[in-house]
């Protein structure tokens, strides 16, 4: 479990540094500040969850997005202190930080801060943050792990 803790106090750290880096940068050149053809750095509040749902949804809504991470964070450390694999455990900690990194900005601007916009000409993937980019990481390293050590049933066992 100290493995997991690990990740996600990091993934925390890096999240707001992150954040923190991005809004002084913003500051200082405007937003959108052109990186190269394909991204761009910006300044977006997101009150909602993942694409901006749930975007105007208000105080009440905030406060919703903001119980329901934490009971999903307390949820992840009931499965990271009962799993057994360090590598789920280590997945688990990328979700958990970067759920809290999330939180934390929920707590302290009432929005979830956006700063890595990625588009091809005029098409923009929706902007997201370090948070979020943790959080699909730990989720598909879960996903791999479980689709690489499923057990095979045979047709004997299936007939049992």
């Amino acid at each position: 479990m100290i493995l997991g803790l690990f990740a996600a106090s990091l993934v925390f750290v890096l999240d707001q540094f992150s954040k923190f880096w991005a809004l002084q940068f913003v500051l200082d050149n405007g937003s959108p500040y052109k990186v190269c053809d394909c991204f761009n750095i910006v300044s977006a509040l997101n009150k909602g969850v993942s694409f901006s749902m749930f975007d105007n949804s208000g105080v009440i809504g905030q406060v919703c997005l903001t119980i329901f991470a934490l009971v999903v964070v307390l949820f992840l450390l009931h499965w990271m202190k009962t799993e057994n694999s360090k590598f789920v455990q280590c997945a688990l900690g990328l979700i958990i930080g970067g759920a809290l990194g999330n939180v934390a900005d929920r707590l302290r601007v009432g929005a979830v801060y956006d700063f890595l916009d990625f588009h091809y000409k005029t098409y923009h993937w929706p902007a997201f943050n370090v948070a979020d980019t943790f959080i699909c990481l730990g989720a598909f390293l879960i996903i791999l792990h479980a689709f690489l050590n499923r057990k095979k049933i045979s047709l004997k066992e299936i007939n049992k």
